[in-house]
């Protein structure tokens, strides 16, 4: 049975409303913070392997529209990286960005070193490393496309699954290391919380400023994918189109900050944005060929728990110390390992279990999303980028 790239992403968004729904009901995937287009998403992905391995029919989905959505979602990440923002962190904003770096390195020697250790492609070892855990869902899905073009044909399926396994970790991990530090330390909020922090303002979205919005999005994606093109081209390097177009998007936003900032409304790009993630990880996910992996589930795993391991080893004894050992570094710590092992949504997450329990940290809701948000890509995706040429 095949579908159309109209009915598939018909059929994506209704999987996505079905997760949503879920998420919503299910304590177990709402106190994770799973997100929604990864559970409906599954969902058809499991009913597709029940229906095929039992020979009843084979679905065959035509996806050709989830690269648009993609390259969609990360344009709009680099239009949300205004320097302004970066300012206001100061200095610990400065230490826990290159702590995001390091733990990218690190997660890719291990991925690397682990499957080359296992007696399996490099290239899985990426998959497990950076790409899905530090990268999430989104860059596990992103970045598998490339991979597979290079020759490991199940690459996004491992990437989603390495995603998920992380996704789960990062949730399990991050309120408990953080309540053992505020323990152990007899740590406090701070009596002064009047440090400065962003709260982005609710709008209505308005039709003549939605639509520049597309103009701006549409703009830096056509650029981007342009010059990426060509840089692949003279260079041999491959570099994803939707890498050139969120940094296009980067330029184009801090530009557009000296001359007209009025033209950006981060509120209806950030509405864009999570369509188009919505979109994009729905049809994905119902996509993933599950019964590909099966011989991969011990080593992946495997990989997995030794990554676990080492950020909470790096959050306790490193980066707790250089954020200063303090209750908003403690706040901190439960936030990286959030969008360390799986996503932003996570590290907020985790923060707000913490803070809900011991008290405030404006310093950690200012910092962390804006470093695991947008920032943490700057060294990650040179980073991996590197690692996949390295090893294709």
């Amino acid at each position: 049975m095949e579908f159309n790239q109209i009915s598939t992403l018909c059929i994506a968004v209704l999987m996505f409303l079905v997760g949503d729904a879920l998420v919503n009901r299910v304590g177990v995937l709402n106190r994770f913070c799973i997100p929604a287009p990864v559970v409906g998403g599954l969902i058809f992905a499991i009913a597709v392997t029940v229906l095929k391995s039992s020979g009843i029919v084979s679905i065959v989905l035509d996806t050709s529209l989830q690269s648009l959505f993609m390259v969609t979602f990360f344009t709009t990440i680099g239009l949300g990286a205004s320097f302004k923002l970066i300012k206001l962190g100061g200095k610990l904003l400065v230490i826990y960005w290159l702590m995001c770096g390091f733990l990218a390195l690190a997660q890719n020697v291990i991925g690397v070193s682990l499957a080359s250790l296992l007696g399996i492609h490099p290239l899985i070892g990426v998959m497990a490393g950076a790409v899905s855990m530090e990268g999430g869902h989104g860059a596990a899905a992103a970045y598998g496309q490339t991979v597979e073009s290079l020759g490991i044909p199940s690459a996004v399926t491992i990437g989603l699954a390495a995603a998920t396994f992380g996704l789960v970790a990062g949730g399990l991990v991050g309120g408990p290391v953080a309540q053992y530090l505020i323990r152990k330390n007899g740590l406090t909020p701070a009596a002064d919380e009047s440090e400065e922090y962003v709260n982005a303002e609710k709008q209505e979205v308005a039709y003549h400023s939605f639509m520049t919005q597309v103009f701006l999005i549409t703009f830096c994606m056509a650029v981007g994918v342009f010059f990426g093109d060509l840089f692949s081209k003279w260079t041999g390097f491959v570099l994803p189109g939707y890498v050139g177009a969120m940094f296009a998007a980067v330029v184009v936003r801090n530009i557009i900050d000296r001359l007209r900032p009025a033209w950006v409304n981060m509120h209806e790009i950030n509405l864009i944005g999570d369509v188009s993630l919505a979109v994009f990880l729905s049809m994905a996910l119902m996509s993933v060929k599950l019964w590909e992996i099966a011989d991969l589930a011990l080593p992946l795993l495997l990989i997995v728990f030794v990554q676990v391991v080492f950020i909470v080893t790096l959050a306790i004894f490193v980066l707790f110390r250089v954020l200063g050992k303090n209750f908003d570094a403690a706040v901190m710590v439960s936030g990286f390992l959030g969008h360390g092992l799986g996503a932003t949504p996570n590290a907020m997450a985790n923060m707000g279990a913490v803070t809900e329990k011991f008290g405030p940290s404006r310093k950690a809701f200012l910092i962390v999303p804006i470093a695991g948000a947008f920032l943490i890509d700057v060294f990650g995706m040179p980073i991996i980028i590197t690692t996949i040429n390295m090893f294709k």
